[in-house]
């Protein structure tokens, strides 16, 4: 695909997603709210959760990272700041609005309130009981694909490995690479350490400008004179 066909082909998926966001207002939703108020981590319900427990409710929020529509049951993975949860939609459970989810695309953000539950394939997953859209996304994100083999280990297919195209587009970087966003994370806990630490001792950081051009110092040697 050269570059002419490669941003025909994205003008055509961004004006189907503006056509998804017109008719999400005409069916009453707000595809940008203010806020949403969200108690669990996909990671801790992961970590937490044990057959036979109680029935638990949960609010997760997060960005579809993969969609299987089908006709009145579907499954998305939501990915959030911790990691991702697979996400169980029911048209008996949800009713009208899950007509709307219907129009919704990868790189959209929603929240989700339910109950966690094992699948039959032995996935831990919430159960949506109700759906909220959060964000509407207008510009598509590469789907990267992930297959666990038998011995656990993550295989990714179609990464977001261009280099030039990764520096140009740090935020789509960090939405799909989950090891840059988690080196970035660790960056930040270092430094915010570091200034902690510093701050405690009574230090002041100062910001300095500086210089387009590298700056060079010049040195004489002395001349020694022997007699």
């Amino acid at each position: 695909m050269d570059q002419h066909e490669y941003f025909q082909e994205l003008n055509a998926l961004m004006a189907r997603r503006r056509e998804e966001l017109d008719q999400l207002r005409k069916l009453g939703i707000e595809p940008y709210p203010h806020g949403y108020e969200r108690d669990a981590f996909s990671s801790d319900i992961l970590s937490e959760f044990k057959d036979g427990d109680p029935q638990r409710i949960v609010s997760v929020a997060g960005r579809i990272m993969s969609l299987r529509k089908m006709g009145k049951a579907s499954f998305c993975h939501i990915q959030d700041s911790k990691g991702k949860i697979q996400i169980y939609l029911k048209k008996d459970d949800l009713g009208d609005i899950y007509d709307a989810f219907r129009l919704l695309d990868i790189g959209d953000i929603i929240g989700i309130k339910g109950f966690i539950f094992r699948t039959k394939m032995g996935e831990v997953s919430v159960h949506a009981q109700e759906l909220k859209l959060l964000t509407k996304s207008l510009r598509p994100l590469p789907v990267v694909k992930e297959k666990t083999d038998e011995a656990g280990n993550k295989i990714i297919f179609d990464p977001f490995a261009d280099k030039e195209l990764r520096y140009r587009q740090r935020y789509v970087d960090l939405v799909v690479n989950p090891a840059v966003r988690d080196v970035l994370t660790k960056r930040t806990l270092i430094l915010r350490a570091i200034r902690k630490f510093l701050d405690e001792k009574s230090y002041l950081e100062v910001e300095t400008p500086r210089s387009a051009a590298p700056l060079r110092r010049r040195f004489r040697a002395p001349v020694c004179h022997t007699p």
